[in-house]
């Protein structure tokens, strides 16, 4: 599987997720983008031995887009010590059914996981484990009974985005799990990691990929949010 490289140094890996493959291995067994992107540095600069490739953040199966690997431990660390601080930008595209009552906004909300059901619920901020989830949302188009966001997000929760936006009545096209009442079942989620931005962890400058979503429907009803330069 081609992967698409959006930055590399000796520190970091930045790709563009392709839909429908997990981050790390899972109970399917199936390719995950973390064993492919080691096997895929093994061969690139015919290292022996293990390769050291660090998950610092994760994307939901069914999600596209830009993410980060730390290729050594120090880098690790201090993604993750960013991620923590909130010093980690996390920009995200999503349609929409539907409209917010606003164009723009910031969502609050306490969340809780059910690992049974591997489904995360909006709770009261008093109920025991549940983790405060905030994002903020501008409205940048409508068509079709759908509607264009990007997305900050503030907090990285489970399925954070997606039960949100459903918890406002505004499900993400194509969410099966939080939207199954108005998407029909092999519609793809229009969820999208449009641009992360951070610290380089040795440098210290900024460093910043995007990754813009495919040509097909519904991202196509906004033309230039998926058109590509050059």
């Amino acid at each position: 599987m081609e992967i698409p490289i959006l930055y590399e140094d000796n520190h970091l890996l930045m790709v563009e997720k392709p839909v429908n493959i997990p981050v790390q291995e899972d109970s399917t067994r199936d390719n995950d983008l973390l064993t492919i992107m080691k096997d895929d540095i093994k061969v690139r600069y015919q290292k022996p031995g293990n390769v050291y490739l660090a998950l610092v953040h994760r994307l939901d199966r069914p999600v596209g887009g830009v993410m980060v690997f730390a290729r050594t431990s120090k880098a690790a660390s201090r993604l993750s010590d960013a991620i923590r601080r909130g010093a980690f930008e996390k920009h995200y595209l999503a349609v929409v059914r539907g409209k917010p009552s606003q164009n723009h906004g910031t969502l609050e909300d306490y969340l809780l996981k059910d690992h049974r059901e591997n489904k995360v619920h909006v709770v009261s901020p008093q109920t025991k484990q549940a983790k405060k989830a905030v994002l903020d949302y501008e409205v940048l188009g409508e068509a079709n009974g759908l509607s264009l966001l990007s997305i900050n997000l503030h907090t990285g929760r489970p399925h954070q985005i997606r039960v949100q936006l459903a918890s406002i009545g505004c499900p993400i096209y194509g969410d099966q799990k939080y939207g199954q009442k108005v998407n029909k079942p092999g519609q793809q989620i229009a969820l999208w990691s449009h641009t992360l931005a951070f610290e380089h962890p040795t440098k210290k400058d900024m460093t910043e990929s995007e990754s813009l979503p495919p040509d097909v429907y519904p991202w196509r009803l906004w033309p230039n949010a998926c058109k590509r330069s050059g």
